[in-house]
């Protein structure tokens, strides 16, 4: 690994530039797999010739890329970008669990009240109708990804305080788990709030999505808008071929 960092002195691009293109190309040939942790700013500022202070340059500007992320406490690793199926109705938790990773949830919100107009509009309910606000950053292996905000009819979950880290298992029962639905993806920028929980820079690229889940029938029993990371994810949609 060594060779493949030190920094040329007749390239005229900054050090920690060189570094990071070094690091970049060494990570995109399998050098260190995703998941994987970096070696310390000491091994690689021995291995590159360079002071750590430029490691240091250079690892902020990969985090930046989305090609490195850090744990507290843990050190740097290498990203892992997520496929996730745009067709396919999943929850977090389950797409967690497909990937072989814990998932986790900090709560922010979780209580009863009255639907906004636009929110009894979504889910076809009267403005005096109970719902309930259930707002979470959603974890994977210990890392924040995303950030989602749901209102959900209250007699389609139970009790809240028995709701674990899977909406979807909890709606399941009480008879209401959701088999269909629509969801719109846009880009966007991290506000300096959504930046601070999921642990990037504000205006770092995000998705934000909005989705609507059913029931056999049609009813219409979440309404869910959501701030994923756009370092970490990708929304993929399988083509086919149409006559015509």
């Amino acid at each position: 690994m060594r060779d493949k960092l030190v920094a040329r002195s007749d390239d005229g691009t900054p050090l920690y530039l060189q570094l990071a293109r070094n690091l970049r190309d060494h990570i995109d040939s399998g050098g260190i797999s995703p998941g994987n942790a970096l070696p310390s700013e000491r091994d690689l500022s021995e291995m590159a010739g360079i002071s750590r202070v430029t490691v240091r340059k250079a690892i902020e500007q990969l985090i930046d890329e989305g090609v490195l992320f850090r744990k507290q406490g843990s050190g740097t690793f290498v990203a892992r970008r997520i496929e996730a199926p745009a067709s396919v109705l999943s929850s977090f938790t389950h797409d967690a669990r497909s990937r072989g990773e814990d998932p986790g949830v900090i709560w922010m919100m979780k209580n009863y009240a009255q639907p906004t107009e636009e929110e009894a509009a979504a889910l076809a309910l009267s403005l005096s109708a109970r719902v309930a606000r259930l707002g979470r950053v959603r974890l994977s292996g210990g890392e924040p990804l995303a950030i989602e905000h749901a209102v959900v009819p209250a007699d389609c979950l139970p009790d809240l305080s028995t709701i674990g880290d899977s909406l979807y298992e909890a709606m399941g029962r009480s008879g209401f788990r959701p088999t269909s639905g629509t969801q719109r993806v846009r880009a966007s920028l991290a506000t300096p709030t959504e930046a601070g929980l999921l642990s990037v820079r504000q205006n770092s690229e995000v998705l934000r999505i909005e989705r609507l889940t059913r029931i056999p029938g049609g009813r219409v029993v979440e309404f869910t808008r959501s701030v994923y990371r756009g370092d970490r994810y990708d929304f993929v949609t399988e083509l086919k071929e149409i006559d015509g």
